[in-house]
């Protein structure tokens, strides 16, 4: 009894003292793991990943996405100079891929910055405009630490000390790739809805940054939500608020990342 009381202190503790802050929403949020440790996992996990997928061939496309993606960087880099943060984004090597994969609506971005699109996402987003709502949302979802946070809530569940290194290859791979959703297929990770919210109000900061109109995240939201067409919603839209919620936060938080705007 003493064992276990001493080792839910010493648990208690540690989750007390983990703790990190998510920018501009200021949510605290438990970290049980260290941001190198996560950002060196997940760009070995997206390592394997590009080398089981197929890229696309598609030049114009794929540069499209390159494209917005070293723009939408520029605007991370300078967000977190702003911040006093850069140093969260040490040891980051960022990527932007295209996937040939036409049945998934889907996009996702790793710790380190390393992130891709799917084919079948290209339709709905049709344009630069309507891509950076998704790779900025995306990215968002990375420097807000959410995938530190699920792992660490994983963990923290399990009982698991704070340390992925610790627990061997196989172990922390598992923890890794359940939080990125990479065992069942799908490279974006399941957040929840406080996440999502995040997600989509540090996104519109970062596209209007990297100087798209982020009213063009109201007319995507809409188009993805129409794009099921009565069936289940798409992957990217899973475990998510619903598309009203979503819209209405948006449209709340549409003046505060028309600050970052400069119509360029």
């Amino acid at each position: 009894m003493t064992t276990l009381r001493n080792a839910l202190l010493s648990f208690v503790l540690l989750v007390t003292l983990g703790c990190s802050t998510v920018p501009i929403t200021g949510r605290r949020q438990v970290s049980l793991v260290s941001d190198a440790e996560v950002t060196q996992m997940s760009i070995q996990a997206y390592s394997d990943l590009m080398k089981q997928s197929k890229l696309s061939s598609n030049a114009q496309q794929t540069n499209m996405v390159k494209n917005v993606g070293r723009k939408i960087q520029a605007a991370v880099e300078s967000f977190m100079r702003q911040q006093g943060a850069s140093a969260q984004l040490e040891g980051y090597q960022w990527e932007f891929n295209l996937i040939e994969d036409a049945s998934q609506q889907n996009a996702f971005a790793m710790a380190g910055g390393k992130t891709a699109v799917y084919t079948g996402l290209l339709p709905v987003t049709q344009n630069e405009a309507g891509l950076a709502v998704v790779m900025g949302h995306e990215i968002a979802h990375v420097i807000a630490k959410h995938s530190n946070e699920r792992i660490s809530q994983q963990m923290a569940a399990e009982g698991i000390g704070a340390t992925l290194g610790g627990l061997g290859g196989g172990a922390s791979a598992q923890i890794l790739n359940t939080a990125y959703g990479i065992g069942a297929g799908v490279g974006m990770m399941k957040f929840g809805r406080t996440q999502e919210s995040e997600a989509d109000r540090l996104g519109l900061i970062f596209m209007a940054m990297a100087g798209y109109n982020p009213e063009t995240a109201i007319t995507f939201w809409q188009r993805m939500a129409a794009s099921s067409g009565g069936q289940s919603a798409p992957e990217i839209l899973s475990t998510h608020p619903s598309n009203e919620t979503r819209i209405a936060d948006i449209q709340k938080h549409m003046p505060e990342a028309k600050k970052y705007y400069t119509g360029r």
